[in-house]
């Protein structure tokens, strides 16, 4: 070839010139313009006559000159031994089929961009710099292009306290507990009442008026029960107050049953009044509806202009909480502002969702790609298979796969049951931790292989081979519920306002985006006393009801117990009857008491819902002390006649 470089070849007698060196003098202007007519190419991984793959092949005016063989720790260049060539070469294809391609442009647009999405579109261009366009958040809501969403944020804070009341206090799965705790919290008539009558009645004191009268509102919740409850009880205080002019579709997906209803399933669209869910979009444009309550539905991509106020009851972070809002940004005609009002998440926890997207969005801390050595060590450790069992199963599927015959395909599978079989042998707790570390692999390995060229082939091999492993590892056993019916109850419960006004993004700096730094690491759940998980729960909820707010409570019971009328109904009534007995004296017991508890007084006259709590827990407790004649009780329930 060097020959051919230098002299030329001969065809039919002439001399054909393929490449021009450097003159030694710059007298013969065409010497110098035939030199610089040279073209010097680069070609990255192409196959050879010999079958190899060169990292990079040197052309000159199209005739190859030299391979180069990139060296890099990450990168095993060995030939795999393990596998037939045949094999190898199938394997060498599919890894190359990951890389950034030469031929292939890839054009993103976001206003929320996640790490990866940085990390893969992240190559300098010509300038050294990032290839990318900013029109940040700031200068949106600067133009007038979107609103800005966080001028009017109000937050409320719930203060309760949990009691256990069962004799036993058993030992139950950490994890698992706490949130059956926190979903009995969420789930508690009396939380869900309280967050309606605060809705309904700011939308119709507020919201209403906003955007020429045609505002909207949207409420987000955290579960399909809880948006089920929340449709329940907004229909039922809108009934009792005889209010018109205020009407809520909900949006969530599937069939949601409800243990006081164990006769009825749930559905949107029967909850809708056979509205479809897509046709929902459209109803709620409509005059004929104001409020949307949600479920993970709606909270991104959703286009409605008129969405004035959003109330927020589910925990939101990071991109989550930014697409959320952000449903709120659009522009409308007489849309001066939006409103926020969030019963769960603090101002700080939402600015520090918001910041990094306000202006430009700095990247942190990426990925190890030693984290796939140390995951793939993990994985072997478990001793569920071996390199051997990978090598076997990849020589079959890296062969062509025109040519995998029927009794290859049930080769594969074959090769994957014993494996299956030790699985099924470990502990619960084991699986799905060995489930999870399968898993951070197979997809740690698919993003970092887009970004760094592995040619590792035994990670590219395990890769494959757990991509398989785990579609056919059995379905998780569902576990036994927590049932905490019966062992818990709300003591306390208060809602407050903490704070309202403007979150400032101007402020500060914005946190890095982080990636997948520490994957495969989830611990297996562990059991603690249900009392510890309570008292946790309400040390860090906090109660900030003072002792005078459960003396106020204590004060009317024992008022009642002295109260001689009260204790002849209760002798000689069932409870159901002795509650409008009750009923008629509260309000006098109340009065009694209103000195110095001036705030909860108010809250018991002014707030129906919370009454209405408050006098079944009274009852409850108050009949219970009063009737201490359980034979006579018994038999006027089980509707006996009484002897006189």
């Amino acid at each position: 070839m060097l020959d051919v470089l230098r002299n030329g070849f001969k065809c039919y007698g002439k001399t054909f010139k393929v490449a021009y060196f450097q003159p030694n003098t710059g007298m013969n202007p065409e010497t110098i313009a035939l030199y610089r007519k040279n073209r010097l190419t680069v070609t990255r991984q192409v196959t050879i006559k010999t079958n190899g793959i060169p990292d990079i092949i040197l052309s000159l005016n199209g005739l190859p000159i030299a391979t180069i063989e990139l060296k890099n720790q990450l990168l095993d260049d060995e030939p795999d031994d393990n596998l037939s060539d045949t094999a190898q070469q199938k394997l060498l294809r599919k890894q190359l089929t990951r890389t950034k391609q030469p031929n292939l442009s890839y054009f993103a647009f976001t206003a929320t961009p996640k790490q990866r999405t940085l990390l893969l579109f992240d190559e300098p261009g010509e300038t050294g710099q990032a290839p990318f366009h900013l029109y940040t958040m700031r200068q949106a809501i600067e133009e007038g292009f979107i609103k800005d969403v966080l001028a009017n944020y109000t937050c409320y804070a719930r203060y309760y306290q949990l009691v256990r009341r069962s004799e036993t206090d058993p030992n139950l799965p950490r994890r698992k507990a706490a949130r059956e705790i926190v979903c009995f919290i969420e789930l508690h008539p009396h939380n869900i009442a309280q967050k309606v009558e605060i809705i309904v009645e700011h939308f119709r004191n507020h919201t209403r008026h906003k955007i020429g009268g045609g505002a909207k509102a949207m409420v987000v919740t955290r579960s399909r029960e809880q948006v089920v409850k929340y449709k329940l009880a907004f229909d039922h205080y809108i009934k009792d107050k005889g209010y018109t002019d205020i009407k809520s579709l909900v949006a969530f997906s599937g069939s949601v049953p409800l243990p006081e209803f164990p006769n009825e399933s749930f559905t949107e669209v029967r909850m809708n009044g056979g509205i479809k869910s897509s046709e929902i979009p459209e109803k709620f444009a409509s005059k004929d509806y104001q409020v949307l309550l949600v479920a993970n539905k709606f909270q991104t991509g959703f286009d409605q202009p008129l969405l004035h106020t959003l109330f927020v009851d589910k925990r939101l972070a990071g991109v989550q909480a930014v697409q959320t809002i952000s449903r709120l940004n659009r522009t409308a005609p007489g849309k001066e502002d939006t409103f926020v009002l969030d019963f769960v998440n603090q101002p700080e926890d939402i600015y520090k969702a918001f910041k990094p997207y306000y202006e430009q969005t700095p990247l942190g801390e990426t990925a190890d790609p030693q984290q796939l050595n140390d995951l793939a060590f993990q994985l072997y450790n478990w001793r569920l298979f071996s390199e051997e069992d990978v090598n076997e199963w990849c020589e079959i599927w890296f062969r062509s796969k025109t040519s995998l015959t029927g009794g290859e395909h049930q080769k594969l599978n074959t090769l994957l049951d014993p494996i299956i079989d030790q699985y099924k042998t470990l502990e619960a707790a084991e699986r799905d931790q060995f489930k999870s570390q399968l898993t951070s692999f197979r997809n740690l390995y698919l993003f970092l292989a887009q970004i760094i060229p592995y040619q590792d082939s035994d990670l590219e091999k395990l890769y494959a081979y757990s991509r398989f492993l785990l579609k056919k590892l059995p379905r998780s056993a569902n576990a036994p519920q927590v049932d905490l019916s019966g062992d818990i109850e709300m003591k306390y419960y208060r809602l407050q306002k903490i704070s309202e006004g403007k979150i400032n993004l101007n402020e500060g700096e914005a946190d890095a985006l982080k990636g997948a730094i520490a994957v495969g690491t989830r611990q297996p759940d562990k059991e603690v006393p249900l009392s510890q998980l309570i008292d946790s729960l309400n040390e860090r909820f906090g109660t900030d009801f003072t002792p005078a707010d459960q003396l106020f409570f204590e004060q009317i019971t024992e008022s009642a117990i002295a109260n001689d009328h009260l204790k002849q109904a209760a002798q000689v009534n069932t409870k159901e009857n002795f509650a409008p007995v009750l009923d008629q004296q509260l309000e006098n017991l109340f009065i009694e008491r209103m000195e110095g508890n001036e705030q909860i007084f108010m809250e018991v006259m002014n707030n129906q819902e919370f009454k209405q709590v408050v006098f079944e827990k009274l009852l409850e407790s108050i009949y219970k002390q009063l009737a201490i004649h359980p034979t006579l009780n018994r038999r006027l329930e089980g509707g006996e006649p009484i002897a006189g």
